[in-house]
């Protein structure tokens, strides 16, 4: 079946007066030995990205929204240990790269970064 990737902006507003805006890049698929899909969340609103934390959630239809992990200063803490090998992310700039491995039908979701 047809992979559907779906990227949404994601804005939170602090203290009413500072705002910090995540913008999504559409996806991009990359086939080779694998196929890893990856995508950029570019944070804009913070300048200096050391300390802060930026979450990757996948939602499917019908459950709730899981946290994959979280990167802070380039360290990728991961919610389950399974995810290690199946998802990645680094910090490029102002730019958060999350990246799909070995993607396939099971992978079909609503991927997006959250930063608080």
């Amino acid at each position: 079946s047809k992979l559907m990737y779906l990227f949404c902006f994601f804005s939170l507003f602090l203290d009413g007066q500072e705002q910090v805006l995540l913008k999504q890049s559409q996806v991009s698929i990359t086939k080779g030995h694998t196929t890893t899909a990856s995508v950029d969340c570019i944070v804009e609103g913070i300048s200096d990205l050391q300390y802060v934390y930026i979450h990757w959630y996948r939602h499917v239809p019908s459950k709730a929204p899981e946290r994959i992990l979280y990167i802070r200063s380039g360290s990728v803490s991961y919610d389950d240990s399974s995810y290690r090998n199946k998802y990645s992310s680094l910090k490029k700039g102002t730019n958060i790269i999350f990246r799909i491995n070995n993607i396939n039908s099971n992978d079909e979701g609503t991927y997006y970064c959250a930063y608080w």
